[in-house]
């Protein structure tokens, strides 16, 4: 199946109409990094977003009077990020006014991000162009919730042109970060309606989780590590806690009720964090070419919050 990844992007695409641009975004992002390293996991996480509802375009970015745009909807109202992506674009419209997309900074400073935590390093090809729209309905139907199962994230996957390779691989970055006791206390609490607890959850962690993390099913305020002990290093700690059935969401849970995933994650283990590294950046850059909008397609929005700027 062919899906909608395009590669009309180009290494050092501002190298003659905003020639620092990429320097720009690193410096920004390695001076407030050490500040703020959990931003690393709230970038990709914002980059993932983006790029699951129509392409990478920075539609996740835009505000809306109403309500209603995508970072309105459930899946986004955790994501962070939005001032830092605005502070480096001021920057970069002082420099090169109408030149630097949003869609490309959030993909530069996102990988950059990443690699001055200590994580994979990645090509990130530029030109993306922005978007104008953005809709709550379609975040909500597109981002793969953490309650998916399996056949919920094989086909939020493919509709993005990404195959089960690149869904363990980008299910990797569940290596650094936090999450909302909200994203799973279903688990927990109610798993299929009946006030259970997920038999695919192991039940010393669940015990655990109850008593010291998330004492009711309505907490959304507490946040909890997605790989305890380990959650500021880019390893493969997280795949092992996977098989220990240790994962946080259902949707890591998921990767081992199918022998395609499971086999991927086992040869992941058996593998060096170096060949973990090189093949999540391959998948990284997949991501970012995802419908992109390139030349006359999109715009450059002046102000990444405004849709029309």
């Amino acid at each position: 199946m062919v899906g909608p990844i395009q590669a009309q992007l180009q290494m050092n695409f501002y190298a003659n109409t905003c020639p620092n641009a990429e320097k720009i975004v690193q410096d920004f992002v390695s001076n407030h990094i050490s500040n703020a390293p959990s931003l690393a996991a709230a970038l990709i996480r914002m980059h993932f977003h983006d790029c699951f509802v129509r392409g990478c375009d920075g539609s996740v970015l835009i505000n809306s009077t109403s309500g209603n745009a995508e970072r309105d909807a459930t899946p986004n109202l955790t994501v962070r990020g939005f001032g830092f992506i605005d502070a480096i674009k001021a920057v970069l419209e002082a420099q090169c006014p109408g030149i630097v997309s949003c869609a490309d900074i959030i993909a530069l400073a996102s990988r950059d991000a990443i690699v001055f935590t200590g994580g994979p390093n990645w090509n990130v090809p530029t030109g993306r162009r922005d978007g104008r729209i953005s809709n709550a309905s379609e975040a909500l139907a597109n981002i793969p919730p953490p309650t998916s199962n399996f056949t919920n994230l094989q086909t939020l996957f493919a509709n993005q042109g990404l195959d089960l390779k690149d869904l363990v691989l980008l299910s990797g970055a569940h290596t650094i970060g936090v999450s909302h006791c909200s994203s799973f206390t279903n688990r927990l609490y109610n798993f299929t309606g009946r006030g259970d607890q997920d038999p695919a959850l192991d039940s010393e962690y669940a015990a655990n989780l109850k008593s010291r993390k998330c004492p009711s099913l309505n907490d959304n305020k507490t946040i909890v590590e997605m790989d305890p002990g380990s959650r500021k290093t880019f390893d493969l700690s997280y795949y092992q806690l996977v098989l220990k059935r240790r994962g946080l969401f259902q949707s890591d849970s998921a990767l081992t009720t199918n022998p395609t995933t499971l086999s991927n994650i086992n040869r992941i283990l058996t593998g060096s964090v170096e060949s973990f590294y090189s093949e999540f950046a391959k998948s990284m850059e997949k991501m970012g070419r995802i419908n992109v909008k390139t030349g006359s397609a999109g715009v450059v929005r002046r102000q990444c919050s405004v849709a029309n700027s």
